[in-house]
């Protein structure tokens, strides 16, 4: 028998947080043309991604679902869970320096921290020790520990696969691209494909499985 635990945001926080910027599914325009690197560029002018998630983690015939908060730079991480409105836990990381509460286990810890950082701040990790090849529809980029599956047409992240420093691989699914509509300069100032993202997620790491859905998503740039 599958155990559910819910954790859910009230629904009066939960409207405030969402009502600005919730994801609007539109149809994605091409952007096969656009230069990789410059497309790069333009995303590493973004330095905070604030997004409230909706959860649904698995291990086993364990599932939990709720909502989280999410605050997320290159050197930093913060999501906090609640149920009720209220705080029920948290998982904070600065500069490799991780604080969770409640205590978890190590698989739990790294496939929130390690796979939250690099689902959605994806690009931060490419460096000049990538290799760009043609992989059908997708471009994939690829150095020691990395694979990045990218489509040529959103230039959006279809697939990554991660190799972590004990050897297990972490393995990330994207779907259901999305606008970001904020009309701030720093926003609109960025080229129109790094002002999309993806909204699903799926992240697994042995037999842990989490799935990301997006229900507010706002950046800051440099």
């Amino acid at each position: 028998m599958v155990k559910k635990i819910f954790f859910i945001f009230s629904p009066v926080l939960l409207l405030c947080l969402m009502v600005s910027c919730a994801p609007r599914h539109v149809e994605t325009p091409s952007f096969h043309d656009i230069d990789l690197n410059g497309h790069f560029v333009e995303l590493s002018k973004i330095n905070t991604i604030e997004a409230v998630l909706s959860l649904e983690y698995e291990k086993g015939d364990s599932l939990m679902n709720g909502d989280a908060s999410l605050t997320l730079s290159e050197n930093s991480l913060e999501l906090k869970i609640y149920y009720l409105g209220f705080l029920a836990g948290y998982i904070r990381e600065n500069n490799g320096d991780v604080t969770v509460s409640p205590k978890m286990d190590r698989n739990r810890s790294l496939i929130l921290v390690e796979g939250l950082k690099n689902s959605f701040m994806w690009w931060k990790a490419i460096d000049n020790t990538h290799t760009i090849s043609e992989n059908g529809r997708f471009y994939k980029l690829e150095n020691y520990n990395r694979k990045i599956f990218l489509d040529k047409k959103t230039l959006l992240p279809a697939q990554q696969f991660i190799e972590l420093y004990n050897g297990d691989e972490l393995r990330i699914f994207y779907e259901s691209p999305a606008r970001i509509d904020d009309v701030s300069d720093g926003v609109q100032a960025l080229s129109a494909p790094a002002r999309w993202y993806q909204s699903n997620m799926k992240i697994s790491l042995n037999n842990h499985i989490l799935k990301i859905k997006i229900k507010s998503y706002t950046i800051r740039t440099q």
